[in-house]
């Protein structure tokens, strides 16, 4: 198969790091891959689409997917994750780590008993975990960069419909549908390849986006409860109480983040969503921005992320108008 001339980049760019890759997965029968906790369709997509990937071409390895499951979109889009024992860490297994750098937000700490340890992400890199480390913050998500590496493999693989459809689903729900700034030329490369897989964009966009009539619900109260800064920052809130009564988790808080997204006026926009977990009580917070920078303040806010997605957290609501206040500063 002939590759495009992005794609081929990264191969070169990446070309120690990605052979040892395919040389470790070739050495391996034993491989667990890992994602960042509460997953979001790029953390799963790019976890499974390399799951059916080597399974396809690996029948004969015992391949796993380690993490906790999402609350709508398992088993609606992706497959459950796997329910293993500490016993099966005793024997060498290689770890891959997907869409996560950061040693706290992956979501099983069992990859630290691999021997040998990959991680393929493209958010910025914040510590050393492994000499195979591949980041690529120019690319819209994980899976689109993931897909990227195996095509620049030195052997050629099978690629089935699952396999390239879990992709898709990834690169398409991080970059809301190529809407966003970090979609480029070379995330149009890798579409059309998984395309040309056989996949469905109408069975994709159509399990992606299916709503229950309960979910008008939510829609409707952000839309009677939003606010707005002197800015242009929208955000919403929704406390504990508000979310036991619109019958949604916290995960689900961000889900309507982009109703924002194409209003005039509006340049920022957040949802702030509180999680009671004792482990670690907070208020979760979710921003988008079209033509802002937004990183800064959400690392100035307990989180990170890219120029124009990003996540934060407060501890109280206390904290909220000097948050709201930070991302106005941004603005002209």
């Amino acid at each position: 198969m002939k590759l495009g001339k992005e794609i081929k980049a990264v191969g070169k760019q990446f070309k120690k790091e990605n052979t040892e890759f395919e040389k470790l997965v070739r050495e391996y029968d034993r491989i667990a891959i890992f994602r960042h906790i509460m997953p979001d369709y790029d953390a799963l997509g790019t976890q499974l689409g390399l799951y059916h990937f080597l399974k396809d071409n690996f029948p004969k390895k015992e391949i796993i997917v380690l993490g906790d499951n999402h609350v709508t979109f398992t088993p609606r889009l992706f497959q459950e994750m796997d329910r293993v024992n500490d016993s099966w860490f005793e024997k060498p297994f290689l770890a891959i780590i997907c869409d996560v750098g950061a040693t706290p937000r992956i979501a099983d700490p069992r990859f630290q008993k691999a021997k040998n340890i990959i991680v393929v992400d493209h958010h910025p890199k914040v510590e050393d975990l492994t000499p195979t480390y591949m980041v690529d913050t120019s690319k819209s998500a994980a899976a689109e960069f993931m897909v990227s590496l195996l095509l620049n493999w030195k052997h050629r693989y099978v690629w089935s419909k699952e396999a390239a459809t879990n992709f898709y689903i990834g690169m398409v729900g991080d970059n809301g549908r190529f809407q966003y700034s970090s979609t480029n030329a070379h995330t149009f490369e890798v579409a059309s390849f998984l395309i040309g897989c056989n996949i469905s964009l109408n069975e994709i966009y159509g399990a992606m986006y299916l709503k229950q009539i309960d979910d008008l619900n939510v829609t409707a109260y952000i839309l009677n409860n939003y606010k707005i800064s002197p800015k242009g920052v929208a955000y919403y809130v929704l406390d504990d109480k508000i979310q036991k009564d619109l019958k949604i988790t916290t995960e689900r808080g961000k889900e309507n983040v982009n109703l924002f997204s194409n209003v005039k006026g509006i340049n920022i926009w957040c949802s702030i969503t509180q999680d009671t977990d004792p482990k670690e009580p907070c208020w979760r917070i979710s921003i988008r921005s079209r033509d802002y920078v937004i990183n800064g303040v959400a690392t100035q806010f307990g989180g990170g992320g890219h120029k124009q997605a990003s996540g934060a957290k407060i501890t109280t609501l206390d904290e909220l108008p000097a948050f709201i206040a930070a991302l106005d500063a941004l603005i002209d």
